[in-house]
């Protein structure tokens, strides 16, 4: 029987895999990611690109808001900034998608870096204000500078290319966005074993406390801004690619309340949060809509009657993680890992 001892090292301390069994585990789910999309339909493909740009978005929003504690309404405008970006270089320069999205990311960079000034002086529902203030002015540009980003009429974006084959369909789509969805993810998880992630968690921990031990604060919230920015415009990047058209509409400020909302029901704080919380809300919709979908022909008016139900239901399901588990899915996974853990032990 092997007897866990106690670790040698920082380095082994801070390891992102402490145990050979969770190497296993992501080695098999890596494996899992690359035989998906032989196994999957257009439209399962089409969902699995979609919930990876939203975890993309919803991981930087986490790095803000679950672990700064800076709340954030305006990721989804940044999101745009990205995707013009995206579209812009695409149209005007013809560069290739791998230069695009670092691009897009870092133009959302400093979008957020200059929309995060506030959050020296206001925190909380204020700096929520301000960030919708944000979405409001991103949205103005997007719909009126008509030279840059074609006003309300949008831009269209021809396909990414990657040695001559042009990737128009999920399927070929997805060895794009999934591999960058990966990469983000593990330098996300990565970050807050440095010490700028512990930075970020010493100040949504104790601002003050922080301050006083030397963590200049206006450097680490705008870094924070700049990070979940760029998530944001990498997102946006991949969404452009993926929709092919960027329009004002695209990015409204729903969509960042429901990036806020995913890392609500997934776990604010957690890399895993994000991820879960993501697939959520991306999936439960569809998967209520097939199941009023496979009612129809039994009952025909059911689309029409019970539409309105799948979104109360819908709300209803968020709702109800936050009375009953506002830790939210992460916190589930972990109770459930800690039962089979200790099972056939565990009292």
């Amino acid at each position: 029987m092997r007897i866990a001892s106690a670790k040698e090292s920082y380095a082994a301390d801070e390891a992102l895999f402490d145990s050979a069994v969770q190497r296993r585990w992501f080695a098999a789910l890596l494996a899992a990611l690359v035989l998906f999309p032989f196994a999957a339909d257009q439209y399962w493909a089409f969902l699995a690109c979609l919930a990876a740009i939203n975890v993309i978005a919803a991981t930087g929003l986490n790095i803000l808001t679950g672990y700064t504690g800076l709340v954030s309404l305006g990721q989804a405008a940044f999101m745009g900034v990205g995707a013009y970006t995206v579209a812009l270089l695409e149209n005007r320069l013809g560069t290739p998608f791998f230069v695009n999205l670092p691009l897009a990311g870092l133009a959302a960079a400093a979008a957020g870096t200059v929309f995060g000034l506030p959050s020296l002086r206001v925190k909380g529902l204020y700096l929520a204000i301000a960030t919708i203030a944000a979405s409001f002015i991103l949205h103005f540009v997007f719909a009126n500078w008509d030279s840059v980003t074609n006003g309300v009429r949008g831009i269209t974006v021809p396909p990414a290319t990657l040695a001559g084959i042009a990737l128009d369909t999920p399927f070929k789509l997805y060895w794009v966005i999934m591999p960058v969805a990966v990469l983000m993810l593990l330098g996300a998880a990565n970050l807050f074993r440095t010490r700028v992630g512990r930075a970020f968690i010493a100040i949504r921990d104790r601002d003050i406390s922080a301050e006083v031990l030397g963590i200049p604060l206006l450097r680490w919230k705008l870094t924070s801004f700049a990070l979940a920015s760029f998530y944001a415009g990498v997102a946006g990047g991949l969404w452009a690619y993926f929709f092919r058209v960027v329009t004002p509409e695209s990015f409204p400020l729903i969509l960042s309340i429901f990036f806020l909302a995913a890392i609500i029901v997934g776990g604010m704080g957690t890399i895993l949060g994000g991820i879960l919380g993501a697939v959520f809300m991306t999936l439960v919709p569809e998967v209520l809509k097939l199941l009023v979908g496979a009612v129809a022909p039994v009952w025909p008016d059911a689309v029409v009657l019970l539409s309105p139900v799948r979104t109360v239901v819908f709300g209803a399901l968020i709702v109800g993680f936050l009375i009953f588990e506002p830790q939210g899915l992460a916190e589930m996974w972990r109770r459930t890992r800690r039962a089979f853990h200790l099972w056939p032990f565990r009292t």
